[in-house]
């Protein structure tokens, strides 16, 4: 995990930024993309060394730009971490008629990693070592009723990862996917402390610690705390899990008739 070129797409803030931090200290050169320039501009600020592109992980067009400017400058990519999400809660009843809206998480969560895989594979292949890291969740296994679409999302991106790696066995590319369980980002500050009973927030430099020490055993599914143990419950009491979690939709739906 060292003297890599590595991409964090979405790495301006939460588990992006804190694998360019860790990956910096490791020896590593680190591109770093998100669709906001003033907050990769506050990142640059405290990780001078990081390089850093305007891109939006869910746009087509953009991801074409992108590679095209960070393999001219960066011949020797060889690692690319799809990071790039968001999670919402949606209630379903009064989620209204803005279909897009509606789509944006799998735009992001699930569309954007396989553009940019696709984008950037035929270079990753040339490489005498690559790797791809697809974030999913722990949300894959079992899915949180309250955000419906982004656990369908990383559910798809499970899915998918695994086509990715059989279809990429005989390359040099080596296909990994990080599960992370509820991770201290700013993204648990979107949900009421009621919606995330029984779940405790992993500090997120555990959290990339344990996935980078993963890689490096290759750990081909890496999943961190709570998240091993969703996969184990769900295959051996799914019912149970699944109405465990299904609980929050109770203070959802108390919420909507307030």
């Amino acid at each position: 995990m060292s003297g890599n070129t590595v991409l964090v797409t979405g790495g301006s803030s939460g588990i992006g930024f804190e694998f360019a931090s860790q990956l910096l200290k490791l020896g590593n050169t680190v591109i770093i993309t998100g669709r906001d320039q003033a907050r990769l501009d506050a990142a640059k600020k405290k990780l001078p060394t990081v390089h850093t592109f305007q891109s939006d992980a869910g746009d087509p067009q953009a991801i074409a730009d992108l590679y095209a400017s960070v393999v001219k400058q960066f011949p020797k990519l060889n690692v690319l971490i799809n990071n790039a999400g968001f999670m919402r809660k949606i209630n379903l009843h009064t989620a209204g008629n803005d279909l897009e809206d509606l789509n944006s998480e799998i735009e992001t969560n699930l569309s954007g990693p396989i553009w940019m895989v696709q984008q950037f594979l035929s270079h990753l292949k040339t490489q005498e070592s690559a790797a791809i890291i697809n974030v999913s969740s722990g949300l894959a296994f079992v899915p949180l009723p309250i955000s419906p679409i982004y656990c369908a999302a990383k559910a798809g991106i499970h899915s998918y990862t695994l086509s990715l790696r059989a279809q990429l066995k005989n390359t040099k590319v080596k296909v990994f996917e990080l599960a992370p369980p509820l991770t201290a980002t700013p993204l648990v500050d979107t949900f009421d402390p009621a919606e995330l009973t029984g779940s405790k927030a992993m500090p997120v430099a555990d959290m990339v610690s344990f996935a980078i020490k993963g890689m490096e055993r290759d750990q081909y599914e890496i999943r961190p705390g709570q998240s091993n143990a969703l996969k184990m419950m769900n295959r051996i009491a799914p019912n149970f899990i699944f109405s465990q979690l299904s609980k929050t939709v109770d203070h959802m739906l108390g919420q909507t008739k307030k």
